[in-house]
């Protein structure tokens, strides 16, 4: 197969330099001097057969959908993992959402009522109310610096000689690559997804789920003075306080969930362990729940904050999530630092957005200072 192609390319810069050396002998010849158009063939032709150097990487290369679809995918998933609320499956995530996404919303009054042999619009009771909630994601971007000796066991048996390129790597070795290269980098996303703020700072790159539900003016909120400081001692009473305030079609529904701090969770443990009758020995931890509702305690939710919210990755979820390369040809660059270092860097733009759904679904319990 190799012999078959490197005949056919050989024939074809033979046929090339035969129609170029021709058309560049006429021009060149006069009355007075002709110039043969087999010797200008040849130089063509033998020009043709100097290989390009090697080694050198002219330019950024540019990662695009078309050209690695799979690994901006595959990184795409490594910036979202680590997220605890992506990989606890309580938030729906929107990939691919370049602009905007809206999530749907529809309530619907009450519209039973006694039988009416010939209905019209007079006996119309209740009405749908149909709107929605945006995501728009906003761009950030990760990048860092590295030594691309340091990953040599990628890619240096598929180019034995001379520094790095990337573009001569095959597609499941550049997958290799940049799956070791996203470990370098800090996505930071964990964090981002609860506490993030979107503003001008250097850290504010997107509203996170509690920055919404605390700015959400529909949220239910537990009031003063309720609002301390969560301690061993009253912890309980803290959570009593939550659920009472659920409202009651969403006591039973799949997917409700409290969201704490681990401090929290692990004031509760204690305060259970504490009982004298029920709680667990001091070998043991309690389960994460309360009043049959699943804990979930998460290590970047901030301390004397409890949320109650359905939360899963379906269509029911409160918690809505939006994540996207910033667009499909400035996504991903690998180049030298410096040209004359040995460095190169890794950049990746994103976008990324978080918003609930109905926020008077959602109880809040915030004694944060």
């Amino acid at each position: 197969m190799k012999r078959t192609k490197a005949i056919l390319a050989l024939l074809g810069s033979l046929i090339l330099s035969f129609v170029f050396g021709s058309l560049l002998a006429n021009w060149l010849s006069t009355d007075t001097f002709t110039v043969h158009p087999m010797i200008v063939a040849g130089i063509f032709f033998i020009l043709s057969l100097i290989p390009m150097p090697k080694g050198v990487l002219p330019m950024a290369i540019t990662i695009n959908s078309a050209y690695a679809g799979e690994v901006m995918e595959q990184l795409l998933v490594k910036a979202t993992t680590g997220n605890e609320l992506v990989d606890g499956g309580h938030i729906r995530l929107e990939p691919n959402v370049t602009d905007k996404f809206y999530i749907p919303r529809l309530k619907a009054g009450k519209m039973l009522q006694k039988v009416v042999e010939q209905p019209d619009d007079n006996n119309s009771k209740g009405d749908f109310n149909v709107d929605e909630k945006l995501l728009k994601p906003e761009e950030f971007m990760a990048f860092t610096t590295f030594n691309p000796k340091s990953f040599e066991k990628f890619w240096r048996k598929h180019q034995p000689k001379g520094p790095l390129v990337f573009a001569e790597l095959p597609p499941h070795v550049q997958n290799q690559l940049l799956a070791e290269l996203a470990k370098v980098v800090d996505f930071e996303l964990g964090h981002e997804f609860i506490n993030g703020e979107f503003g001008a700072g250097a850290n504010q790159f997107f509203n996170g789920i509690l920055t919404r539900i605390v700015a959400d003016a529909d949220v239910l909120k537990t009031v003063a003075p309720t609002a301390v400081a969560i301690t061993v001692d009253n912890v309980i009473s803290k959570l009593k306080a939550v659920r009472v305030m659920i409202p009651k079609a969403l006591r039973k529904k799949k997917g409700l969930k409290i969201f704490m701090s681990i401090e929290d969770s692990d004031l509760y443990d204690d305060a259970l362990t504490a009982q004298p009758n029920k709680g667990k020995n001091h070998t043991d931890t309690n389960e994460e729940r309360y009043k049959g509702i699943p804990i979930v305690a998460l290590a970047d939710w901030p301390k004397d904050v409890i949320v109650a919210a359905v939360a899963s990755t379906d269509l029911t979820t409160n918690f809505w999530g939006a994540v996207s390369f910033m667009d499909d040809y400035d996504t991903i660059q690998i180049d030298k630092l410096t040209n004359a270092g040995e460095k190169y860097f890794f950049k990746m733009k994103m976008k990324a957005d978080t918003n609930t759904a109905f926020g008077e679904e959602i109880v809040l319990y915030d004694a944060r200072p």
